[in-house]
């Protein structure tokens, strides 16, 4: 009898379950190639709220792998065993989970920081063309007029 979970031990592996299945399917939606800054930004906050559950999960998953322990030391090899195998699951899942989190997160921030950079590029690139524009429209010095002539062709 002593080699039996508790309840409470139940309870949290359906709710650790339950949160590393909704966090999978959060985590493989496919990635889509964003051009909005803002659209980065909240997905980034949402993988970040997600990093924060995480987080608040970790005391029923040390919960499970303590009650485990303690159960393994008391029950049957073949018990033992069983629940040695489905919290060896259940970390290994987890495992890749925070790895696939921390990796999202990462390049999130990268591809946010390249797009922030290529829009400065774009904003400064479209003022001197408009620079340029303004300067081409201008009125072409008489043939005569050497020294406009050299000014001009100094700002070419």
């Amino acid at each position: 009898f002593d080699s039996l979970p508790p309840a409470q031990y139940k309870e949290t592996m359906s709710t650790i379950l339950v949160w590393i299945q909704q966090s999978e399917a959060k985590l493989s939606m496919p990635q889509v190639a964003v051009a909005e800054y803002e659209i980065m930004e909240q997905r980034l906050r949402e993988l970040k709220a997600l990093q924060s559950s995480l987080q608040e999960q970790q005391k029923g998953l040390n919960y499970l792998s303590t009650t485990v322990e303690d159960m393994s030391r008391k029950a049957p090899a073949e018990v033992s065993q069983r629940y040695r195998s489905e919290i060896e699951v259940i970390l290994g899942r987890w495992k890749k989970l925070s790895a696939q989190l921390v990796e999202h997160c990462q390049k999130l921030e990268e591809l946010m920081t390249k797009l922030q950079r290529f829009q400065n590029d774009t904003k400064t690139l479209k003022k001197w063309m408009a620079e340029v524009d303004v300067f081409l429209k201008e009125e072409w010095p008489a043939l005569g007029d050497s020294e406009a002539l050299e000014k001009q062709l100094e700002q070419c």
